[in-house]
């Protein structure tokens, strides 16, 4: 299964005709990805043209358009390379010049002690030039990741919170976009559709194709769960959440322990607590990844993900725990990030 570094795989990047990273990456109408010039050539040679991988034929030389999302990645793993390699050089070149210093001899003509020189003043001005470069290509990378944020924003949907899925404990907004836990069971009849023992709910719309993305408000909350979820989920009696069970999903426990619920689960390590979480899906790719709205940063991604059914967007409340976590989960209106 996918780890949260999925970023740093090298296999994301290669084009399988000249099996190097990308250079100017293009989609194929079948959903395949190349370099331009490879794409280019191999059609120029061909007596027909076909997907190199599929072998899906096009009765017309389909337009290859470029890549952005995968152009993106590119940047970001060529940018952390850059900075693993200067890393190390700025390293080799300290221990070069604290070398130097320990075998320097003392002149003929002076005591040792009056003219040797501590290797603490030359470290201080290496380990400073190493914080810039780091700032330098921390900003580099936020930017970039302020991008990536954009373009999964322009996939935003309408989402809506599905009343006969809703656990009966969880009351629903009129509009259904806001659901939190009461702590109360209601009498409601127990529908197939109905979670009967979690206190979870379904989005209203499905996706079967394509890419989507919506945001959900966390704010106040010491404990929620979000992602999306394949039809035919198990709703009734205890659930295991997991891609295996057709859950793709990150959560929040105890107010600081955040999880994402893969085979097996991570551990995630945040800076800050997300106040509103973006989910972007891209069914043909088998990508569920999971954004801090606020701070433009990747949370986690499910990747290679296999998607045959319709996908619903999934909410849990969690229990309302006597009010310590009774605000609710609201699903919010896309405004697309703008950097300060």
């Amino acid at each position: 299964m996918a780890a949260a570094n999925y970023l740093q795989s090298e296999d994301q990047f290669l084009c399988s005709i000249c099996l190097d990273v990308f250079t100017d990456p293009v989609s194929t109408p079948c959903g395949h990805n190349f370099c331009k010039n490879c794409m280019t050539e191999h059609w120029n040679t061909s007596d027909r043209c076909f997907c190199p991988i599929c072998k899906e034929g096009f009765t017309t030389r389909p337009d290859l358009k470029v890549n952005t999302f995968i152009s993106e990645m590119v940047l970001m793993k060529r940018s952390t390379e850059v900075e693993q390699v200067l890393r190390f050089e700025d390293h080799l070149h300290l221990l070069q010049s604290v070398q130097s210093l320990n075998i320097q001899q003392p002149p003929p003509t002076k005591d040792w002690t009056e003219v040797s020189v501590h290797p603490s003043s030359y470290e201080g001005t290496v380990v400073k030039a190493v914080v810039q470069l780091e700032e330098t290509l921390s900003k580099e990378m936020k930017k970039l990741l302020e991008a990536e944020l954009k373009r999964v924003q322009q996939y935003a949907v309408d989402v809506t919170l599905d009343p006969d899925t809703a656990h009966p404990d969880l009351i629903l907004s009129d509009d259904g976009k806001q659901v939190n836990d009461s702590d109360v069971r209601k009498n409601l009849p127990d529908n197939p559709e109905r979670f009967s023992n979690c206190a979870n709910v379904l989005g209203k719309q499905s996706f079967s194709s394509g890419r989507f993305y919506f945001e959900v408000q966390v704010k106040g909350k010491t404990e929620w769960d979000l992602g999306v979820v394949r039809e035919s989920i198990n709703r009734k009696g205890s659930i295991t959440l997991s891609p295996q069970n057709g859950y793709w999903t990150i959560w929040l426990r105890n107010g600081n322990e955040y999880e994402a619920n893969d085979d097996p689960s991570v551990r995630l390590s945040l800076k800050s607590p997300p106040q509103k979480v973006g989910v972007f899906v891209d069914y043909e790719e088998g990508l569920v990844s999971f954004y801090d709205v606020d701070a433009a940063a990747l949370i986690y991604s499910f990747t290679g993900c296999s998607f045959t059914e319709k996908l619903f967007p999934y909410f849990s409340p969690y229990l309302n725990e006597g009010g310590k976590n009774s605000a609710p989960l609201i699903i919010s209106p896309v405004r697309q990030f703008f950097a300060n």
